[in-house]
């Protein structure tokens, strides 16, 4: 199973919208606090539509936390500026799939912690700074359930 990680997320129908991809695709969403919204913010459920009460959802109190109770080998980074091509990293199975706040992306403590597996999203900086979040997520789940065969099982 897919794990998207959303680290400090600003904009609540950006959650809710990443929210929905998980429930449709069987992956766990984890939020890192500080959330930009309260998790039972009215714009976050809309977004979610009813599926928010399906959705496996994993709260953490901050990165750090986060980061002690996870595996750091199963962690793909994601930037719009730096790392490989999302489709060059091999995504596993029970990989964790962090993206940063929305307004200015993950810090670059986190890449130096996890040099090794960043994602990134070729788009034209010169143009925008970044994509918004919940297609970001979407093209990159999408790329590691293809890898990982998972696509066959979803209907």
């Amino acid at each position: 199973m897919i794990n998207v990680v959303l680290v400090n997320p600003e904009i609540p129908p950006n959650t809710g919208n990443v929210g929905r991809l998980c429930v449709a695709v069987g992956a766990t969403l984890h939020l890192v606090k500080p959330l930009g919204f309260h998790i039972d913010d009215r714009s976050l459920k809309r977004a979610g539509l009813d599926y928010w009460k399906k959705l496996d959802l994993i709260v953490w109190d901050n990165f750090e936390s986060y980061v002690r109770h996870t595996d750091q080998h199963k962690v793909v980074l994601t930037s719009s500026k730096r790392g490989d091509l999302y489709t060059r990293i091999n995504f596993r199975a029970d990989d964790h799939i962090v993206f940063g706040p929305e307004t200015r992306g993950l810090d670059t403590e986190a890449y130096r912690r996890f040099p090794d597996r960043i994602a990134r999203i070729p788009i034209r900086l010169d143009q925008v700074r970044s994509l918004n979040l919940s297609t970001s997520v979407g093209i990159i789940v999408f790329e590691a359930l293809r890898q990982t065969g998972a696509l066959d099982q979803l209907s």
